[in-house]
């Protein structure tokens, strides 16, 4: 069994009355790469900030590598935080930025100056080592502020939505390098932020947290594939959810239909539930036997690229989005046209009754 960097047992967070963070308990393995996700006032950033010591909580434990550290300061932990905002120091070059901390404690010259050469090189950024922050991008900044935190050799590396700053394109690169380093280094990443693409990109495991709440934790496929909770479904990713009740082994949607999906063991006949199906599962027209199967037009169209989105009416205040791909022998608008009648479908196993 993995050994445990992080573990919070039944830990709340009070700030007057309102509850921040609420009973939650994580147990994190030494090397895993982990991210903590929702939107924003879920109570992620808290739950990091109750790991590095900058607050306590007000019930449940903290323990990192098994050490309880309630009564443990921030600078006394063997963790390190990566901000969105850098915090670089602007009068000190590159290499005198990674090595401030070692100088701080007093680490021998020479073996500042080569744990400094190799963290400047975990990040790409050894011909940079003179440069002030001013003269680099702002991917540049950040790997100069990651390397800062890995020259500590800490034994968790807690980073608070660190790429938030950056261009999409710049990012999605930042992901990529991220993940490289986490796994050369082998150091427990606990990662804060609220896209989800960035936590399935990167994620050993998720947590997604909601209203303080962690609602799900699973690896990424699982979280994406097998949501729980309709705010799940919802907020990872682009989900059709359809009311309706559970019949038959199946669920009757709001407008009349009766379509099979599996149902949960616990959700009874008459529940009232929500149906879950991701817009990559649909197919239009050319449906196979056995599928689940609702009629509609379509209302919209929209190019996305490599995809193209199709929004279908199928009844009263009820649409689905269906994403089809562009291909090199079709493209989704070479097939259909606004306002044409198609049947829109779906194997029953890729329907998710949540409740």
């Amino acid at each position: 069994m993995t050994e445990l960097a992080v573990e919070l047992d039944g830990v709340f967070k009070r700030f007057g009355d309102f509850e921040a963070v609420k009973d939650v308990s994580l147990r994190i393995g030494q090397g895993e790469f982990f991210s903590l996700l929702g939107p924003s006032g879920c109570g992620k950033t808290t739950t990091l900030r109750l790991i590095a010591g900058f607050e306590q909580p007000s019930e449940g434990a903290v323990r990192l590598d098994g050490e309880d550290v309630a009564t443990v300061p921030p600078y006394r932990r063997n963790v390190n935080t990566v901000f969105q905002s850098y915090a670089l120091f602007e009068h000190l070059d590159v290499q005198e930025n990674v090595a401030f901390g070692l100088r701080r404690r007093k680490v021998p010259k020479p073996e500042i100056r080569q744990r400094v050469a190799e963290a400047l090189e975990l990040v790409a950024l050894e011909h940079r080592a003179k440069d002030r922050p001013a003269q680099l991008s702002g991917g540049m900044r950040q790997r100069v502020a990651l390397a800062r935190a890995l020259v500590n050799r800490p034994s968790v590396l807690l980073l608070d939505e660190p790429l938030g700053a950056l261009d999409l394109k710049l990012r999605k690169q930042m992901q990529v390098e991220l993940k490289r380093i986490q796994r050369e280094v082998g150091i427990t990443f606990v990662y804060v932020t609220h896209d989800q693409e960035e936590a399935l990109a990167m994620s050993d495991r998720i947590a997604v947290m909601h209203d303080g709440v962690v609602e799900q934790l699973g690896a990424p496929e699982e979280i994406y594939e097998q949501p729980v909770k309709p705010f799940v479904a919802g907020f990872i990713g682009v989900s059709n959810l359809l009311p309706g009740t559970v019949e038959n082994g199946g669920v009757r949607l709001r407008g009349g239909a009766l379509v099979p999906a599996p149902v949960p063991d616990g959700i009874a006949a008459g529940s009232e539930v929500q149906l879950s199906v991701r817009p990559e599962k649909l197919w239009i027209d050319e449906l196979e036997p056995g599928m689940a199967e609702l009629s509609g037009t379509i209302a919209e169209r929209v190019y996305l690229g490599t995809t193209t989105q199709l929004i279908v009416d199928v009844g009263p205040d009820a649409r689905l989005v269906a994403l089809e791909q562009n291909t090199a022998r079709a493209r989704s608008d070479d097939r259909w046209e606004l306002g044409d009648r198609v049947r829109v479908g779906w194997r029953p196993e890729h329907g998710q009754v949540l409740r």
